[in-house]
């Protein structure tokens, strides 16, 4: 079983570094996890409509680019599907008893993530209606699915 997590953009400050580094750390033992970073692309102040989807699909490209045909994808959408912990975490258990050996999320820049994307996507994944830095998303996402691995096997978790 591979988690991969597709994201736009680099983790600049230290403090969420170390979150990444920790949340990787504690999944290793139970899953391979993979964290592929994709180039994000410089939003000038008041870019236009336009610019902004040309921006989104450059960076869709990119997060295309790294995704196989038999991955199944959750792309992270505020429209997307809202799970509690207990949910999500039967739901990805359910994706891997499935025989889904791949499972890819999607983390968008900061515009979001371009059509092809989203259409490419098995489905889509919010965490909430607020938006949220797509830095500390990474580490919000990392801790959704530690959390989600500890319900899967019968081992306690902060509620």
């Amino acid at each position: 079983m591979l988690i991969k997590i597709i994201c736009v953009g680099k983790i600049k400050e230290k403090f969420y570094r170390d979150a990444v580094l920790e949340y990787s750390k504690r999944l290793s033992r139970y899953t391979k996890l993979e964290i592929v970073e994709c180039a994000d692309e410089k939003t000038p102040d008041n870019a236009s409509d336009e610019l902004c989807q040309q921006i989104k699909s450059r960076e869709g490209e990119r997060i295309l680019g790294r995704i196989k045909d038999g991955d199944y994808v959750i792309a992270l959408a505020i429209d997307g599907r809202t799970y509690s912990s207990e949910a999500l975490s039967d739901h990805l258990d359910k994706l891997m008893q499935g025989g889904k050996s791949t499972i890819v999320l999607v983390i968008g820049g900061s515009l979001g993530l371009s059509r092809a994307v989203l259409a490419r996507a098995n489905e889509k994944l919010s965490f909430s209606a607020l938006t949220f830095p797509h830095q500390l998303m990474r580490v919000i996402l990392l801790e959704q699915i530690y959390r989600a691995f500890r319900i899967i096997k019968g081992e306690p978790y902060h509620k």
